[in-house]
């Protein structure tokens, strides 16, 4: 008769946090700890918002400034910043939680400035501020050196790689001028974009040539001006103001009053005092002062020599 094994069976052990667990793939190999796998399922497990809870809470955020609410509204949406921020992976092409952080970024503006008594949907609307943050990000970071700093020029850089496929899937040369048209701005806005995208930075500390010990930077021209200059331009200042003086003794009362108020004040009355003042319209003001300032620049020229030479430098200090 067998006999019973006397050996108790050990207890299970307890499984691990899922925190600390390295999951086998295959034969001792680990799966890569993915962050952006890790936040899209964080991300998933916000709900989603209905219509009327969406205008409660941006009513409570706009009138009470709850941030609770606010918390809810941001986090709803959190996954309409992914799904925007992978339409602008094909421009970046880096890493997506660069532009999903930016996003975030926008759309937390965007529940800040959201109108909830306005008929406009909130992700409609957060998608522009959404859309608008990742655009900047991208421009700011192309290259070393920005390639747009305005509005438009932001616009034509997210516009303009599209536009010259779409033209070569349809047969046609996608060049400046048809670029222009149809994208509604100059075939020099064009090129200096295109231009700016094809190049590449160039480090004005690198040597000139292999094994030179001359840097490109050593080529640029000074922006400090010649000891000479300066003299000369601050006897020419000098000069100006004993002759705006001497202007303004030619002019009448109210030209005079233009003159000290408008002109060569640090804080400048407005046209509509001045109008006031002597019963005239805003523009009547407007005509009389832009009479002076050339009047003025009429007497500088007659009276100074080679005055047209710093002209430039007259009317941005003045």
């Amino acid at each position: 008769m067998a006999k019973k094994s006397n050996t108790k069976s050990k207890p299970k052990s307890k499984p691990k946090s899922k925190d600390v667990v390295l999951k086998k793939a295959s034969d001792n190999a680990l799966v890569q700890y993915d962050p952006l796998q890790r936040y899209l399922a964080e991300v998933s497990r916000y709900e989603l918002l209905t219509r009327e809870e969406e205008i409660e809470l941006a009513k409570r955020v706009q009138e009470d400034g709850d941030p609770d609410a606010a918390y809810r509204l941001t986090a709803s949406n959190l996954r309409l910043v992914v799904k925007i921020a992978m339409e602008f992976q094909r421009i970046w092409m880096q890493n997506l939680l660069d532009l999903i952080q930016e996003g975030n970024i926008g759309l937390m503006q965007a529940v800040k400035k959201f109108d909830p008594y306005k008929n406009v949907k909130f992700s409609y609307y957060a998608s522009f501020w959404i859309k608008a943050y990742i655009l900047k990000f991208i421009m700011d970071n192309w290259r070393l050196v920005k390639i747009g700093t305005t509005q438009a020029q932001r616009k034509l850089f997210f516009k303009l790689k599209k536009e010259k496929q779409k033209l070569i899937d349809q047969g046609f040369d996608p060049k400046p001028n048809l670029l222009s048209e149809r994208l509604g701005v100059t075939e020099r806005e064009i090129v200096d974009m295109d231009q700016r995208l094809n190049s590449n930075d160039l480090s004005l500390d690198a040597p000139l040539k292999n094994e030179s010990d001359t840097e490109r930077i050593d080529f640029l021209a000074a922006s400090e001006q010649s000891a000479e200059n300066q003299v000369a331009k601050k006897e020419m200042e000098t000069l100006l103001r004993s002759k705006v003086s001497e202007f303004r003794i030619k002019l009448n009362e109210r030209e005079r009053l233009i003159f000290d108020n408008r002109i060569f004040s640090d804080t400048p009355v407005t046209l509509q005092e001045i109008g006031d003042n002597y019963g005239i319209s805003r523009e009547r003001v407007r005509q009389i002062e832009k009479n002076v300032i050339k009047k003025m620049r009429e007497y500088f020229t007659s009276e100074i020599k080679d005055f047209d030479s710093f002209n430039g430098s007259f009317e941005s200090d003045y």
